[in-house]
């Protein structure tokens, strides 16, 4: 359950991300309030799933989530600039993250 927590707090932090582009540096309402919404669940989520889980491999799930899937939404939905490279990274910082999962301890 507690990584299910740490997952849901990365795609929320994706979104956090996401909003505070869109707000253009706070001055439109409602990604603005977007991003408020999504950052407090997202750091409420990540700060339950760490009374069960280790700080390091949580913390490294949840900014890959966070990491991956604001350049994926980015590319596809915002226009951002797409190459090899940028998607080789993406792919290396999910190995990273699933690396780090792999080899942490057990609870």
């Amino acid at each position: 359950m507690a990584w299910l927590l740490v997952v849901v707090a990365g795609l929320l932090e994706t979104g956090f991300a996401v909003c505070l582009k869109l707000s253009h540096g706070f001055t439109r309402l409602w990604p603005t309030i977007a991003f408020a919404a999504f950052a407090l669940g997202s750091f409420g989520l990540l700060t339950l799933s760490l009374r069960k889980l280790d700080v390091g491999p949580a913390y490294a799930v949840w900014t890959g989530i966070g990491a991956a899937g604001t350049a994926i939404y980015g590319m596809v939905f915002l226009g951002d600039l797409t190459s090899t490279l940028k998607i080789v990274s993406i792919g290396l910082v999910i190995a990273g993250v699933i690396g780090l999962q792999l080899s942490g301890s057990v609870h």
